[in-house]
């Protein structure tokens, strides 16, 4: 049986603490890092204003990529699902790889 524990996580200069199962713990970190990022990118590009709408972008850009990733999924199913958690977590060490200062220029 899996016990709970609160996890801090930091998104958008803002911290949130999270009752998560234990073994869950490294899956939410890394999902609040992703998240961070893609609204980082967001706010960088001085488009979007206020973080209620950072955050809905950065929902829909997240959804659209799965969504697209669901798709190319059923058209090639040879494409294996190892391959594609390869690819993204290719593109989240990227992400987090890139400092901070970088992406806000």
């Amino acid at each position: 049986m899996s016990t709970s524990s609160s996890v801090t996580v930091h998104i958008l200069d803002k911290e949130y603490s999270i009752m998560c199962p234990q073994e869950e713990r490294t899956n939410l970190v890394s999902a609040a890092r992703y998240l961070d990022g893609k609204m980082r990118e967001i706010r960088s590009s001085g488009k979007v204003i206020g973080a209620d709408r950072i955050a809905v972008m950065a929902a829909l850009n997240i959804t659209h990529d799965l969504l697209h990733r669901q798709e190319i999924a059923e058209v090639q199913p040879n494409g294996s699902t190892r391959e594609q958690v390869r690819d993204l977590l290719e593109r989240v060490d990227l992400v987090l790889a890139t400092d901070p200062n970088e992406r806000q220029s």
